[in-house]
């Protein structure tokens, strides 16, 4: 298989579970539409193409390196759980991108 084909079925599939994970929440599953987003099928994915295409020790230098990001992500969830009663889903979402950026910051300041 080509690159261009390896990486059109890479956007499929990631894709593909965002799509399923929307139709999930537009039908009032929440909890299922959550569980198909925080599934490690994309890190399970990306751990299998990475383990194929760099081997062992690259699949575990970016298992180890996505670990320095779940505090971001929590603190990006939890902004939006706060944020979007009191400020409306835009602000919101900005204020919880905003957040999560200077996590991330953060972070990479302390890998140093």
């Amino acid at each position: 298989m080509s690159d261009l084909g390896k990486y059109l079925l890479y956007f499929l599939l990631g894709g593909s579970i965002v799509s399923f994970s929307t139709y999930l929440g537009s039908q009032g599953k929440s909890f299922l539409a959550a569980m198909a987003s925080t599934f490690p099928a994309v890190t399970g994915v990306t751990f299998i193409l990475l383990y194929m295409n760099g081997g062992g020790s690259t699949t575990v230098d970016y298992a180890k390196s996505l670990m320095w990001f779940v505090p971001p992500w929590i603190v990006y969830v939890t902004a939006m759980i706060v944020g979007i009663p009191r400020l409306g889903f835009w602000p919101a979402m900005t204020g919880a991108l905003v957040l999560y950026l200077g996590c991330v910051g953060l972070v990479k300041i302390v890998l140093r």
